[in-house]
């Protein structure tokens, strides 16, 4: 069984994020990238049901320019077997939708029967790429998973369902997993493994090698559209309550009824 990971290259968490000046996209210079955080769970899951036997080789696929390639070697040098970059120009402007799309394609090309994706990206935070994924491949789906076991066609995954609850998902594959934090420990790539990634093959796709119609991507085909960005508004000043004790904590409890409207 091959196992697909999609991996999405983002700004790193700790980066600096400013907002160019019509307010639609993020300056990119000086910005940090690395691999989405959720990803590196989705790709260490892979790993380790390789190394256990259950699939006989791990295979990335992102959506991305040639300035992505350095976050697919990180895929790579950690253990992935090789990788696909699909690159076009077509796909500017593609929504969710657009970018599920080509995903699915090459994914159905290269007979993936099991596929690990993060619960969300996040730059976009929409969450809904790979439950859009599973519909266009025929696939199961189970999202933000955060356990999960495979044996011969048939899986099982549990998650948070919120209160203290779990749910237990079971199924057939082929299936399109979502991952969650705690579902393991992803590795660093070593010395030995980024050397090996040198070699390792980066496939390119077009959307035209993939059969996909270049009507239904990028931004004529887009659904949902970004208008206006911009910085979380500041945080106001701190108030410091004077007065004796007990009238200070009568005006946090107005406050916190009245203003916050957290009681």
């Amino acid at each position: 069984m091959k196992i697909g990971v999609c991996l999405k290259q983002v700004p790193a968490t700790d980066t600096r994020i400013r907002i160019n000046a019509d307010a639609t996209a993020i300056l990119t210079d000086d910005v940090k990238f690395e691999i989405n955080p959720y990803d590196e769970y989705a790709l260490e899951e892979a790993l380790r049901l390789k190394q256990a036997g259950k699939a006989t080789e791990v295979i990335t696929f992102t959506v991305g320019g040639a300035d992505a390639e350095a976050r697919i070697r990180d895929g790579l040098a950690r253990g992935a077997d090789r990788a696909v970059r699909i690159d076009d120009p077509a796909l500017a402007g593609s929504d969710g939708l657009g970018l599920a799309r080509v995903l699915a394609a090459a994914l159905k090309a290269e007979g993936v029967g099991l596929v690990f994706a993060g619960r969300q990206s996040v730059d976009g935070d929409s969450s809904t790429v790979p439950a859009m994924i599973a519909e266009l491949m025929g696939a199961s789906q189970v999202s933000w998973v955060d356990k999960f076991e495979v044996e011969g066609d048939a899986f099982t995954a549990q998650r948070a369902a919120g209160g203290g609850m779990r749910e237990v998902v079971t199924g057939k594959l082929p299936v399109v997993a979502s991952c969650d934090k705690g579902l393991n420990t992803p590795r660093y790539a070593t010395l030995p493994g980024i050397l090996k990634a040198k070699s390792k093959k980066i496939g390119v796709m077009s959307v035209a090698e993939l059969g996909v119609d270049a009507g239904s991507v990028g931004a004529g085909a887009a659904l949902v559209t970004f208008t206006n960005m911009g910085p979380p508004p500041e945080r106001p000043a701190g108030r410091i309550l004077s007065g004796d004790t007990a009238s200070a904590v009568s005006e946090l409890v107005r406050l916190l009824r009245d203003e916050a409207k957290v009681i």
